[in-house]
């Protein structure tokens, strides 16, 4: 849909040797590829500094009866990001995160479907290695 950031324009981390830098052009980030290519690997750095901003909530398929929708739905001023999405976002959670214009998403699955985006809103990981570390970045996914 298009929406400008709502939280952050950016997410930078590191953890050890890897470093995250994703520029969010958009209120809702939808990262998709093949396995292999560190999604969850970013979703898990990510999720360490969580626990240092408080405006991050994480949420992946272990979170599936853990009452994730209410917390989504409850909150204002949040970047949540969502790993295995295909898995845990139904249709409903789908709508409600395309309409919501209160909270930011990083959403990593393989299926965008209900999620209203337009092709230049699907984003992959690029990583590059120099120098003994790997950055993972954004690139469109189309």
């Amino acid at each position: 849909m298009k929406i400008k950031p709502v939280v952050t324009d950016s997410v930078q981390t590191r953890h050890t040797s890897f470093l995250v830098d994703l520029k969010l052009d958009y209120n809702i980030t939808f990262i998709n590829g093949e396995s292999g290519e560190g999604k969850s690997a970013v979703y898990s750095f990510i999720q360490e500094l969580a626990t240092e901003d408080k405006r991050i909530k994480c949420f992946n398929y272990l979170d599936i009866k853990k009452g994730y929708k209410t917390s989504i739905k409850k909150s204002k001023g949040k970047l949540f990001v969502i790993d295995n999405a295909d898995i845990l976002l139904d249709d409903q959670m789908r709508q409600y995160i395309s309409l919501d214009s209160e909270n930011q998403y990083i959403i990593i699955g393989r299926n965008p479907t209900g999620l209203m985006l337009n092709l230049d809103e699907i984003y992959e990981l690029d990583n590059e290695a120099a120098e003994g570390k790997t950055t993972f970045s954004l690139k469109k996914a189309f």
